[in-house]
């Protein structure tokens, strides 16, 4: 078993090691040759002999050596182990490598992106995708920790479920046992995470997967993404933020990574548009952009309802928001909807959007007369929502929450030119898995125990 990292080698001048890694690199001198060998927390030099010819890069070895302090003049300082070097006593190839169809030793930028997600598991040894990995993995542990301290619990909820309005399109899934019917893929889980509530969680938090089949961009993935979905009972919109706002200082500090202003600016959505023509933006300026900081901003009183092409409302962010106190008698008599305003409140970060979420409709009649200003007929809401209006009936607690998502959040960091690089496996722009070959064809047999057709 491996006991040793790369990175701990300095601490064991004079010792002999045993180090297992993939050569990063070979330099051969005649009678001496010289590697660099990798793992996950970085290279050291290796010095052999003849026996060393037969390596290449990228195969995987066993190395036994002595560690030895480089003499002064050859130390190189842009490396953890510059000081030291291994002298190789036992060699042992582990795996052969095959010529590598994508090389590992740049950035990767410069490869088309299909290419590199055909070999994903190689583009992932790249030192720059690693290190987004580990970045990614440190993030989310701190921002549990930084929960769990202020009462959270963490919770799962289902990801065979059913569609749900959240403006795009759904993934859905064919059941056998129920022939010609399907469950969807969670765009999020907000109807569960309000259930929760109504249990009395009262402060509930996951690390979600949610999907969406929406068109990708370079800040938006193709079918899956990850983001915190938090909600909390008895609590008010300055709440919901003010936990958040901590919460990412507290991670960024921690991380170390600057934040323009603290605490954040709040702008109303009337002052972003008038001001930045948008309702999201960057406030940094040039210099700062250089130097990635990170510049977060809120904005609230977002107009509840917006028109459609056909002339009637729909909602602008979630029809589950509840509008701001003020246009309730507005929303349940369904007057003056263009006026109504919600409780809505979006994270911004750099130019985009980070997160949003809301205080939610509470009550029965609140959350039914949304649906009416929207046109849907009472049994098309009974059908639809009508498990939620019923369990809203029971005692449902004023609740709130929001949805950061953390793909966005860890491009922003990393100042990387789209989300997919802080992605183990993120989808192609056209939709297709990374390494494995989704979507294909299913065999007739299965389709036909599905009770489906293909025309």
């Amino acid at each position: 078993m491996k006991t040793l990292s790369v990175e701990q080698t300095p601490d064991k001048i004079g010792e002999t090691v045993e180090l297992f890694g993939w050569i990063d690199s070979k330099r051969d001198h005649k009678k001496i040759v010289f590697i660099d060998l990798r793992d996950r927390t970085g290279t050291v030099q290796v010095v052999g002999g003849e026996d060393f010819k037969e390596l290449s890069t990228e195969d995987v070895i066993w190395i036994k050596g002595l560690v030895k302090k480089r003499p002064e003049k050859l130390i190189n300082s842009k490396l953890k182990t510059g000081t030291i070097e291994i002298e190789a006593k036992e060699v042992k190839i582990l795996n052969k490598t095959k010529p590598l169809p994508i090389p590992v030793n740049t950035d990767g930028l410069e490869i088309d992106e299909e290419v590199r997600l055909k070999y994903r598991y190689l583009d992932l040894r790249r030192p720059r995708m690693y290190k987004n990995l580990a970045l990614r993995s440190k993030f989310i542990d701190l921002i549990r920790q930084y929960l769990f301290k202020q009462g959270f619990l963490e919770i799962e909820t289902p990801i065979l479920s059913e569609t749900t309005p959240e403006g795009a399109r759904d993934f859905i899934v064919p059941s056998r046992l129920q022939p010609g019917k399907f469950y969807a893929l969670p765009q999020s889980p907000q109807q569960y995470k309000q259930l929760l509530m109504i249990a009395g969680v009262e402060k509930y938090f996951q690390i979600a997967r949610c999907f969406r089949d929406e068109d990708p961009r370079a800040d938006r993935a193709y079918g899956e993404f990850t983001q915190l979905d938090l909600e909390m009972s008895f609590v008010e919109r300055e709440d919901v933020m003010n936990l958040i706002e901590s919460m990412v200082i507290d991670v960024y500090e921690k991380l170390k990574i600057p934040i323009q202003k603290k605490p954040f600016p709040v702008f109303t959505y009337q002052e972003a548009i008038k001001k930045f023509d948008a309702d999201k933006f960057d406030l940094r300026t040039e210099e700062e952009k250089k130097k990635n900081i990170q510049a977060f901003a809120w904005v609230v009183d977002f107009p509840f309802f917006e028109k459609t092409d056909t002339g009637g409302w729909t909602f602008t962010h979630n029809p589950f928001s509840a509008p701001l106190p003020k246009f309730m008698n507005d929303l349940l008599n369904k007057k003056n909807v263009e006026k109504i305003l919600t409780s809505q409140y979006d994270l911004v970060c750099n130019g985009y959007e980070v997160g949003g979420g809301s205080i939610r409709n509470h009550t029965p009649k609140g959350l039914k007369a949304v649906f009416e200003i929207m046109g849907l007929k009472e049994e098309e809401i009974n059908l639809k929502f009508g498990h939620m209006i019923e369990a809203l009936g029971y005692g449902a607690p004023p609740h709130g929450g929001i949805a950061p998502g953390l793909d966005r959040l860890l491009t922003c960091i990393t100042g990387e030119p789209s989300l997919r690089e802080v992605i183990a496996y993120p989808m192609t722009s056209g939709g297709r898995t990374s390494v494995m070959k989704a979507p294909s064809t299913v065999k007739e047999e299965k389709l036909k125990e599905l009770g489906i057709k293909i025309k």
